[in-house]
């Protein structure tokens, strides 16, 4: 064939039509082996099925001449194949290798199609350009996604945000629904924790932008990550992976696949990442903020029939590293008395700072740093072919313990001794949907969707001060502040259970009313019903009945206790109307209303007057209006370019605020009146010829409070005759106005080595961003510097034997911060999450096929 097929060889000797409208045919590579679980669909149809082991198929219920074959197989270029007659003979389609084409298929839409059909804004990424460019997980992989946000100082306390919104900013609080979805294979992971594990087995990565409640089965306000793993295969293969890097890293990963019985096949597949600290910690003569991963997850495919797919899932993960400790970035003057200056503060105690400077990192830290993060679960997932389309099951459980120890004061002062949320979290999920077409102009998908979680403190979360808190809490020139052991060992225990139930009926159809012209409408009904029990109680320190001393201990800790029941409902929905304005432009404009449910504050209430605010421990449930408009083109053969405008307008903005209370310092949940986020994003992916793949992205974003009327005072202004200010037409934490990566591959043609064909390859790639507020009231000292990393690859790569490349990260050494957070207490001295320095390596991989 010619370049119009550059990507599919086909060798046709015709097909075989049988009485009952039967198409057979056999899915080969170019060296003539068979491609096993290659899928080919009829397209715009749901009518779709896979190869077998053998690379067979066969196609039912052919709708009238003519209509195109869509063919797609991981490592594989998809293609398409117009039928126009058929001949009584059999096919045999040959696919050619993929070396990072442009356009992709994907399965959000709970079928197969192009990434380019589909009238959503969505990013694509497949495994091994996952791999190769060592996204491990999403922290690495916002790099290659610039409208996705990840914010982590720990684990637990992680933000994973589309276009600047979905999650809360900063300090997590237990008591909020995330609104970027997170899904592996189908299930929904409830737990922003899982979002900075290792990556395991992945087949692609799908990142859906904007509302998707009518798509998926957790209601998504800002997009949705659809990640795929490897499916079992019935032809033996395996895959091998270790990369050695500076800092001590090792990274190992394997996988092995086959058939057990004729209808039942198998997948086991491992994953485990070492490094070295990162920060030295000069009071203990260690590095901290090292890498200690592991996971397994196994897999069992079981195919009763060729209609029936039942695939059994179970994966462990746990991370148990020294890490996630913050370095002191600056220190702020408030507006508090010069003795209450943090300056003032260590030199009354005798202390200096190790270094003002954050990029010599290190810390003098006197409580270890321990993030002890472990999850896993349970899944069933059955597909049956039910008339034109696919009833799908699935059933999963979950569980999240979490375990940390955190120096919270940042310093090596005996301030906050102890920080420890200790939780327990399980899931259950019950997802049923059918996708497939209802007539010949009318398909859809439709579901129910359910989940249950119960979380819950192990045993209790605590905090307790150490002798030197009295001076950071010190608030008059009392020297009944300086009374021995007033504070020593005075801390809370929290205990809480947080019991939700959620409800979901979805659907959206897609009524093609021309064949340019589509309608998609969508509606969902939404139930969540959530109770919680808080109890915080004081315990230790100086053991007095003196009124005088007891209202300084309640100064910085207080008893707290409430109970709060919610259930709600509501109904949400959206319309997109998409028009082929040519075979290679296709524009689209979608309006959609989209709620996020109501937040239960889980982290401690501030008080006023000595009095618990317990009216902020229920914030109202965020009411979401989205608008975009698009553009999806080729405007050459193998070039890509699409653009789209979107505007996101929210009342009742849920965000996580901080407080200069010590007894909430990890902040509490409040309602924005209403804050508006717009932009224009724009991706373009230019395969040029089979040696040279160009790809940009560009995104511009603006948020904006257009009404936050009483908000906490930013960290400077700690102190003022007030403790709220107006903040309206302030920024949106988190939102940088310019994000982008460029990049590209040169790759020779194939070439011998190692007993295999190949191909040698470079592949450099760039991300930037400009600066961005890393606070939710506005500051002008926390502030993040806008910064831009350079990466790169070099080596050689065989789909089959041995792959090998040396790799390196922020090649040119960038010093930058990824978030920087106020200290407990505010003080007046903030901390950084410091990006990585330099790092290199080389990674070895050996696949057999």
């Amino acid at each position: 064939m010619n370049k119009i097929l550059f990507t599919l060889l086909f060798i046709i000797s015709g097909i075989v039509v049988t009485a009952q409208s039967r198409l057979t045919g056999t899915i080969k590579d170019e060296k003539g082996q068979p491609v096993e679980a290659a899928t080919i669909k009829i397209k715009n149809t749901s009518r779709s099925t896979v190869a077998d082991a053998k690379g067979q198929f066969t196609l039912t219920g052919l709708p009238s001449l003519p209509f195109t074959l869509q063919i797609s197989s991981a490592g594989y270029a998809p293609a398409e194949l117009p039928l126009s007659q058929l001949k009584d003979s059999s096919i045999t389609i040959i696919l050619l290798e993929n070396s990072q084409l442009s356009d992709v298929v994907i399965t959000s839409r709970r079928r197969v199609e192009s990434a380019q059909e589909v009238p959503i804004p969505i990013s694509v990424l497949g495994g091994a350009q996952v791999e190769d460019a060592g996204a491990f997980n999403v922290n690495r992989l916002k790099e290659l996604v610039p409208t996705v946000q990840l914010y982590s100082s720990n684990p637990r306390n992680t933000t994973l945000n589309i276009r600047g919104i979905g999650s809360t900013f900063g300090l997590t609080n237990d008591g909020i629904d995330p609104g970027v979805g997170f899904y592996v294979d189908g299930v929904y992971y409830a737990r922003p924790a899982a979002t900075t594990l290792d990556f395991i087995d992945i087949e692609q990565i799908e990142v859906l932008r904007g509302p998707q409640g009518t798509l998926f089965g957790k209601n998504t306000t800002a997009g949705a990550f659809n990640i795929t793993t490897k499916a079992p295969k019935f032809k033996p293969g395996a895959s091998f992976e270790v990369s050695y890097g500076n800092y001590g890293f090792v990274q190992a990963k394997a996988s092995v696949t086959g058939g057990i019985t004729k209808k039942l096949a198998g997948r086991i597949s491992f994953s485990g990442t070492q490094r070295n600290g990162l920060i030295e910690n000069v009071s203990t003569g260690k590095p901290v903020n090292d890498l200690n991963n592991i996971g397994v997850r196994g897999q069992l495919l079981y195919t009763p029939s060729d209609k029936v797919k039942i695939t059994f899932i179970g994966d462990v993960t746990d991370q148990k590293p020294e890490g996630y400790a913050q370095v002191v970035a600056g220190v702020v003057q408030t507006q508090r008395a010069g003795y209450r200056q943090f300056d003032s503060i260590i030199a009354d105690l005798g202390y200096q700072l190790p270094s003002r400077n954050p990029f010599d990192r290190i810390v003098d830290h006197n409580t270890t740093w321990r993030s002890g993060n472990q999850l896993g679960g349970l899944s069933v997932n059955v597909d049956a072919k039910i008339g034109g389309g696919t009833l799908t099951s699935t059933t999963a459980w979950r569980y999240w313990n979490w375990d940390p120890s955190n120096d919270r004061d940042f310093t090596g002062l005996p301030v906050l001794t102890l920080s420890q949320a200790t939780s327990k979290h399980q899931q259950w999920t019950q997802e049923i949907r059918y996708a497939g077409d209802f007539s010949s102009r009318l398909s859809g998908v439709a579901g129910i969707f359910l989940i249950g979680q119960d979380l819950k403190t192990d045993p209790f979360h605590i905090e307790e001060s150490g002798a030197a808190q009295w001076r950071f809490s010190q608030s008059s020139r009392s020297d009944l502040w300086r009374t021995p052991g007033l504070f020593e060992g005075y801390g809370i225990r929290t205990r809480s259970r947080l019991e939700t139930f959620g409800a979901a009926a979805f659907g959206q159809l897609d009524w093609a009313i021309t064949e340019k012209l589509h309608v998609l409408p969508g509606i969902r009904y939404n139930y969540d019903r959530k109770k919680v029990d808080f109890d915080r109680q004081t315990y230790g320190g100086l053991q007095t009945e003196d009124p005088a001393l007891l209202a300084l201990k309640r100064a910085v800790y207080t008893d707290q206790a409430f109970t709060a029941v919610v259930d709600e409902s509501n109904i949400s929905g959206q319309l997109t109307v998409s028009y082929k304005v040519r075979s290679d432009i296709n524009a689209f404009a979608t309006y959609s209303l989209s709620y996020k449910p109501v937040g239960i504050n889980l982290g401690g209430l501030p008080t006023a007057n000595g009095e618990v605010l317990i009216e902020l421990a229920r914030i109202k449930p965020e009411n979401v209006t989205h608008y975009e408009v698009g553009l999806k083109t080729s405007p050459a053969r193998n070039f890509i370019f699409n653009i789209v405008a979107h505007q996101t307008d929210i009342k009742d903005y849920q965000t996580q605020v901080q407080t200069a209370e010590v007894g909430v310092n990890r902040g509490y949940l409040a309602n924005a009146e209403k804050v508006r986020v717009w932009g224009i994003e724009s991706d373009a992916n230019y395969k040029i010829n089979d040696h040279l793949t160009l790809y940009a992205n560009l995104a511009f974003t603006e948020g904006k409070y257009l009404s936050f009327t009483n908000a906490p005072v930013p960290l400077e202004e700690t102190g003022a005759s007030t403790s709220f200010k107006n903040i309206s037409k302030g920024d949106l934490p988190g939102i940088s106005k310019w994000a982008g990566s460029i990049g590209g591959e040169i790759q020779s043609a194939l070439k011998k080595a190692f007993n295999k064909e190949g191909r040698y390859f470079l592949a450099i790639d760039n991300y930037f961003r400009t600066g961005f507020s890393s606070s939710p009231s506005p500051s002008k000292y926390l502030n993040v510097p806008g910064y831009a990393l350079f990466n790169g690859r070099v080596g050689y790569r065989s789909r089959e034997g041995i792959s090998i490349f040396l790799w390196g990260r922020n090649l040119l050494n960038k010093n930058y911060f990824e978030q920087l957070l106020p200290a407990a207490g505010n003080a007046g001295h903030y901390a950084a999450v410091l990006g990585d320095q330099r790092t290199y390596g080389v990674t070895l991989r050996y696949a057999i096929n």
